[in-house]
């Protein structure tokens, strides 16, 4: 049996983990506040919200980090507590081989303190806090959706959590697609995450103006249609969009769409390290830091003319494969730890 911990906030989490379960082949259990998705397979335990309940002030929760050691263990917070009891009644009764975290240092101690090996998925960004590197240190490997060859993705791990960390590729709950001709008119998909982003509807609407020439479509956000399925649009567009999260990325790279990627701000820089590494490739990717009040023409321009076979290095579509690789062979104990690179102070 493996468990599998998801952390609710958007969706990039969950549709990671939805294609990794896949890719494992065996029974994998969801643990999750969030709802259990029609296309998972294995059971689900839908967890209590760490937070205040109805009628808690959210502005009074004490000591959130345990004095810097962890993210998130508000004092006197009974959901918390209950979310806690649950994970340790499941551990119990299941008996997980191992447990993934995709994310949560807490859960990743909680079930290390049960004796249960925990894989743990790194995001991009600074995680050199003590409560990254305590997580990532009780980890018995790590798990990066990115491919090797995208150096810095992130940084603050100790030597002995670098040995563990296995970069995997992209992971898209999409099948990667071929590159398709260009169309007239050309259309340009804004693809917006469930997180938060900066694609307003002023700023979008003066983006259409600047380039009317071209087909416009807008998906997500604060301000545009939300789709569970955007593999139609993405398809359909010449150039996409989009800000610089994980999952959007994997998707639009399964597409082999180019891209104008604009990074969004995100606790521990996590957008803009990933914007860094994609400026710094060879990935089909124009990076800006926000939306340009006009030049839209020829922007769109040098996007489509770089095509989107170059996303082939970013996303081969193995990524979940070699991330259920892994997970399967810490499962059986045949994870063995590597000799850490040698510090080169």
């Amino acid at each position: 049996m493996i468990g599998y911990y998801i952390h609710h906030h958007g969706r990039g989490h969950l549709h990671r983990a939805v294609a990794i379960a896949a890719a494992l082949g065996q029974p994998v259990t969801g643990l999750s506040s969030l709802p259990r998705p029609d296309e998972w397979a294995g059971d689900w335990v839908r967890l209590p919200l760490d937070l205040p309940g109805e009628g808690g002030d959210a502005d009074a929760l004490r000591d959130v980090g345990a004095n810097g050691r962890l993210h998130w263990v508000p004092l006197g917070v009974a959901g918390l507590r209950e979310r806690m009891a649950a994970i340790s009644a499941w551990i119990g009764a299941a008996r997980p081989a191992v447990i993934v975290t995709d994310v949560s240092v807490e859960v990743s101690v909680l079930a290390r303190l049960h004796g249960v090996p925990v894989v743990s998925v790194a995001l991009p960004g600074e995680r050199g806090d003590d409560a990254h590197r305590l997580g990532f240190d009780v980890s018995t490997a790590i798990i990066a959706a990115w491919p090797p060859e995208a150096g810095g993705m992130v940084t603050g791990l100790s030597l002995d959590a670098v040995a563990r960390l296995h970069p995997v590729g992209a992971i898209s709950r999409f099948p990667r697609r071929e590159a398709g001709a260009a169309r007239t008119p050309r259309r340009v998909l804004v693809l917006a995450g469930a997180g938060g982003d900066g694609f307003g509807v002023a700023a979008i609407a003066a983006a259409r103006a600047a380039a009317p020439e071209w087909e416009w479509e807008h998906l997500g956000g604060s301000s545009g249609r939300w789709s569970d399925d955007p593999r139609d649009a993405l398809s359909a567009a010449d150039v996409v969009i989009t800000h610089a999260g994980q999952n959007a990325l994997a998707d639009v790279a399964a597409a082999r769409r180019p891209a104008i990627v604009v990074p969004q701000t995100r606790p521990h820089d996590e957008q803009r390290t990933t914007a860094r590494v994609l400026s710094a490739g060879h990935w089909p990717a124009l990076v800006h830091d926000h939306l340009p009040d006009d030049e839209w023409p020829g922007l769109l321009a040098r996007a489509a003319a770089l095509g989107g076979e170059g996303w082939r290095s970013w996303n081969d579509g193995l990524g979940a494969e070699r991330a259920a690789a892994v997970i399967t062979d810490v499962a059986a104990g045949r994870m063995t730890r590597h000799a850490p690179p040698r510090d080169p102070r």
